[in-house]
């Protein structure tokens, strides 16, 4: 159903099946092009590796994970001093007494103040991450290291923090928060009612996955206070998965889970004061089992909180700005849509949603009120609104500001919604739009920017040029040096990536123009007839249709074959068209998405070459529910059908996600119906094949069972397959990956067979 990592990566999994990511593993034997594989080539001995790159808090100097023969280092370097290197630590430096081996470092943050570094090791995974290890202090002066959170539970510490003063550390333990004073290694617990269901510091199912929440705690800038979200789930409904296979007995694995209908997680705000141990409850207006807390952080100051809070339906927005000693809360900003507010995604992890600026004066916050999304200014409390980006474009994703030229730099593209280029305006509103990526490169352009908005490292690539990498001087985009990158010949390319893909557009009958790819067997003859494999996503979490180097080597295997595969993108896919584009699938998933691709496909099988016979389409997650819905309500079209992990129920899915973009029950009930592929299911007449996972806590395998009983119910005949306690990616388990596309591929040469007639 619906993503970066999550079901939105299991989104792109459905997408792109296995995508070759730069720094992934070999792929199994079975999903590899028998061709020669390229490799990472520097472009000079000068370049760098910048795929782990840290900027430190202020300004633009960075530090880099380097793998070396014998080890690792971390060092820091300055781009303005050509580069000039820091050596903090090398993995000889972390020898760790127990097992007299060095720390097998996975992340770490640096304090160039406090010359210290806080290192994160032996992580276990909490739903879709791996956010709980141990954390070990690093003193870059001393080179004294040692483990901090001692005598709590193995790697159980979350979200390790160093103070803005350098002489704490505060981390979760068990959904309680702990401050550490690095000096004397005293740890104090700061809160105590921490419980499998009260939650502190860190979120729950849901929160965690639709509101990308994770780490729930923030030190205040003058390191006396922290301040928190705490979760109440324990009126949350478990969800009992069963593990049939662990054990002679099977036994069930209980998952907090608040499905559409039922009332969400309560979530307050408190402040604690470090020396008196004591939490000061935010008074934010508003039911806490009718609206949620997605965003919040300090003000600029360590005096008052900003908070956004959204209603239970997702369609108003309110912004508090509230004083952290008395609690009272003021609302300086708030908005409503007809359909629903996006969360600004774009500020999702290393940011609030928000950005103060002149000082703590003003701060900037992006809205679609009219029609297109864009970056509004506000004074602190909300009044003096301005428009800064003007125009019928999208702020697809904020890059960074440069407060000394007054500049913000964002994504979008103004032409092409499958491309993304860099642009920037001024903070004022004043001066025209520039866009900063070279025009020359027309693709797909990523920025990691530092926090003072003066460098930047670019990537490039399109859909037949590999990641090419620099790190440029973001004024005038001057390359001042190569990162290591693919640097491939056409005919290497070629090799690797044997047939090529192309883009294309679409006009139905409806008059919706959609964005496609597809791929053609490269002995393409146009005089003859080809089968057709549509891969698909159509929810609103996800878009399928994107200029970058991504190449498939199941696509390619399947093309080989004699199969052209093709990719559209509906109407409410989140691309650079619009509010309207976006929105218009409001109450309408299952319907208006799945009547956008075979509308789009109708004109598709007018093309001569087409074997409008043998036509398939699958998707995984949101893409299985698309699936099966277009093989109920379109048989005329699709013959065959292979849906991996998709939702038959939107009534079984979270609240947070359906309710967003189906609305609430009862009012909106007949969508739902109408939306949800177990209801028709008397219109099967092709082949259809299901897959799900029964370990999956996202899209639970009720989904499958509900339609599987409906579909021997209306005596439908189809073929199924479950693999035991795996997850939604169905990815755990010696030979998992390589059984699903082994069958994927066998299903649908046997139902839809390949090759040109």
């Amino acid at each position: 159903m619906n993503q970066l990592k999550l079901i939105r990566i299991c989104a792109l999994m459905a997408i792109t099946a296995i995508q070759i990511p730069l720094n992934a593993q070999p792929l199994p034997e079975h999903l590899k092009i028998q061709k020669p594989f390229f490799s990472m080539k520097k472009v000079d001995e000068n370049a760098m590796n910048f795929s782990q790159l840290q900027w430190n808090k202020d300004g633009h100097l960075f530090t880099l994970l380097n793998e070396l023969s014998n080890g690792f280092e971390i060092a820091e370097y300055n781009p303005v001093q050509n580069f000039e290197k820091k050596i903090l630590v090398t993995s000889a430096d972390l020898i760790q007494k127990e097992t007299a081996k060095p720390l097998p470092v996975e992340s770490y943050t640096w304090d160039p103040a406090k010359q210290v570094l806080l290192l994160f090791s032996n992580s276990k995974r909490v739903w879709r991450e791996n956010t709980r290890g141990d954390f070990w202090i690093y003193d870059v002066k001393t080179k004294a290291l040692r483990q901090i959170g001692k005598g709590l539970p193995a790697s159980s510490l979350q979200f390790a923090k160093l103070s803005p003063d350098g002489l704490k550390a505060a981390y979760v333990s068990k959904h309680n928060i702990y401050v550490e004073d690095l000096q004397s290694g005293k740890i104090t617990q700061l809160t105590f009612d921490g419980t499998d269901r009260v939650i502190n510091g860190t979120f729950d199912w849901a929160y965690e996955e639709e509101l990308f929440c994770r780490d729930g705690f923030r030190w205040s800038p003058d390191s006396r206070a922290i301040a928190y979200w705490q979760i109440d789930a324990s009126k949350i409904g478990n969800f009992l998965m069963i593990n049939n296979t662990d054990s002679i007995y099977s036994f069930t694995i209980p998952v907090e889970y608040p499905k559409v209908g039922f009332n969400p997680s309560k979530a307050k705000i408190g402040v604690i004061n470090i020396e008196a141990t004591s939490t000061k409850w935010m008074n934010i207006p508003g039911d806490a089992e009718k609206n949620y807390l997605p965003r919040m952080d300090w003000a600029g100051n360590s005096n008052e909180l900003m908070v956004q809070q959204l209603n239970r339906k997702q369609d108003s927005c309110k912004l508090y700005l509230i004083n952290a000693q008395s609690g009272s809360a003021k609302n300086v900003y708030k908005e409503s849509d007809a359909a629903w507010i996006d969360l600004n995604y774009f500020w999702q992890y290393d940011r609030t949603g928000w950005d103060f600026i002149n000082g703590g004066k003003e701060f900037l916050w992006t809205s679609e009120k009219d029609g297109w999304r864009h970056v509004y200014r506000l004074n602190r409390d909300g009044s003096n609104e301005r428009l800064i980006s003007k125009g019928n474009y999208d702020v697809m994703d904020i890059k960074g500001i440069d407060p000394a030229k007054g500049i913000l730099y964002f994504y979008g593209s103004t032409k092409n919604a499958t491309q993304q280029y860099l642009y920037s305006l001024k903070i004022d509103g004043k001066g025209a739009l520039t866009m900063v990526s070279p025009a020359n490169q027309t693709g797909t352009h990523t920025y990691n920017a530092s926090p003072d908005g003066q460098f930047a490292v670019h990537s490039f690539s399109n859909h037949t040029t590999a990641p090419q990498e620099q790190f440029i001087k973001l004024n005038g985009h001057e390359k001042l040096k190569d990162g290591e990158s693919y640097r491939l010949t056409a005919e290497q390319i070629k090799q690797y990536m044997p047939n090529p893909k192309s883009f294309f557009q679409v006009t139905t009958a409806d008059g919706i123009t959609m964005d496609g790819w597809m791929i053609k067997p490269a002995n393409f003859d146009e005089s003859k007839k080809y089968p057709l494999l549509f891969d698909i996503y159509g929810e609103p979490a996800a878009a399928t249709v994107k200029d970058v180097f991504s190449p498939n080597n199941w696509h390619q295997q399947l093309a080989n074959k004699g199969y052209v595969i093709i990719s559209l993108d509906n109407r409410g896919a989140p691309v650079a068209k619009g509010r309207e584009w976006r929105k218009a699938i409001f109450k309408n998933i299952g319907v208006l998405n799945v009547r956008d691709q075979a509308m789009a496909t109708k004109e598709i099988l007018k093309w001569k070459w087409v074997d409008s016979s043998r036509v398939a389409v699958w998707g995984w997650s949101g893409g299985g529910s698309s699936t099966q819905n277009l093989m109920f309500k379109y048989p005329e079209i699709y013959k065959t059908g292979m849906a991996v992990a998709g939702v038959a129920n939107m009534l079984t899915y979270d609240n947070i996600y359906q309710e967003r973009y189906m609305g609430l029950l009862p009012q909106s009930l007949n969508s739902y119906k109408e939306g949800s592929s177990i209801n028709h299911v008397k219109g099967l007449q092709g082949n259809l094949l299901l897959i799900h996972g029964s370990g999956d806590d996202n899209v639970h395998y009720q989904n499958h069972e509900m339609l599987v009983n409906a579909l021997v119910a209306a005596g439908k005949s189809f073929e199924m397959m479950v693999y035991p306690n795996r997850s939604h990616s169905i990815n755990e388990g010696e030979g998992t990956s390589k059984h699903l596309f082994q069958l994927l591929t066998k299903y649908l040469e046997e139902h839809c067979p390949a090759g040109a007639r």
